[in-house]
């Protein structure tokens, strides 16, 4: 398998994933690592140029095409109901990895249902993407979920009673609310899947702190400033591995949460989660308030919904 320090893949051909916003940033680097090792990568993405532009990039440094790209706004439950159902249409999904997502703004929005942007995109647009693909991640042997958190979630507590900043608003408290709710979705949904048997695992990861500066350029996508920062940082081709490890070591594990070695940076490794996410109460409790809001019922196949 490698030691991951250098991205050793196993061969991924005849797999099949999906990465939203597979075209830019962490994203962009978790499509072409999944495509050079012989995966069939769909892109989900808002900008269908920008979807294009990955693709060709990867063709380019790859000498493979992506399999497809799909447009996918997590802000809209209309556009991430279309994209389930296109994912669905295909013979085989063996990793569904949750990506894509946004910081705050200064003021606070919504998205076209009406719940705050940035937990609305990053929890509860994936939350239904999740639900809505459940039938084919379900008949795929051995599939994962791959949820992607942030390291704003030891720094910032968790306002259980205000998952939609409606009390208080900042910029910070909005973008953590919205990855904590991802952690607790991951360890909630894990423990729901080993209740049903069903043999599908979900694990979480996260980045460190992951920038362009260090990252390769790509032509179309992203160009290294050369910017040296005083900090403890990796590019964001590094910034993908511990998701590109979630998705296909086969000895990760349903459950797990894997980052950076050294919290920041580093060689992707099974690292703790803050406390409260393991709070099963607490995700439970998270779960039916999503399953409300977003009108969709997750069901797990043999177990619980």
């Amino acid at each position: 398998m490698g030691t991951f320090m250098t991205w050793k893949s196993p061969d991924l051909t005849g797999r099949t994933y999906a990465v939203t916003g597979g075209n830019a940033g962490i994203g962009y680097f978790i499509s072409e690592r999944l495509t050079a090792a012989g995966a069939d990568v769909v892109i989900l993405a808002r900008n269908a140029d920008r979807a294009r532009a990955a693709a060709d990039a990867i063709r380019s440094q790859t000498g493979r095409a992506v399999a497809a790209t799909l447009p996918l706004d997590l802000a809209d439950l209309d556009s991430v109901a279309t994209a389930a159902a296109e994912l669905s249409k295909r013979d085989r999904l063996n990793g569904l990895i949750h990506n894509a997502g946004i910081t705050a703004g200064k003021q606070r929005q919504t998205t076209r249902q009406g719940f705050e942007l940035v937990v609305g995109t990053n929890h509860l647009g994936h939350f239904a993407l999740a639900a809505q693909t459940m039938p084919i991640l379900a008949a795929t042997p051995g599939s994962r979920v791959v949820l992607v958190s942030s390291l704003t979630t030891k720094l910032v507590k968790f306002d259980p009673e205000d998952l939609q900043s409606e009390r208080s608003y900042t910029q910070q408290k909005a973008y953590a609310q919205s990855k904590h709710a991802v952690l607790l979705f991951a360890f909630e949904f894990d423990r729901r899947l080993r209740a049903s048997g069903v043999d599908v695992r979900a694990i979480a990861a996260h980045p460190g702190l992951s920038v362009n500066t260090f990252s390769p350029a790509r032509p179309g996508i992203n160009r290294a400033s050369g910017i040296r920062l005083p900090l403890p940082v990796q590019g964001k081709d590094r910034g993908a591995r511990p998701a590109l490890r979630a998705a296909t070591d086969p000895d990760a594990l349903s459950g797990q949460y894997y980052g950076p070695k050294h919290g920041s940076f580093g060689r992707p490794v099974v690292v703790s989660p803050p406390q409260i996410s393991r709070n099963p109460e607490l995700a439970a409790r998270l779960w039916t308030q999503s399953e409300q809001l977003t009108g969709v019922t997750f069901e797990i196949p043999g177990g619980e919904g």
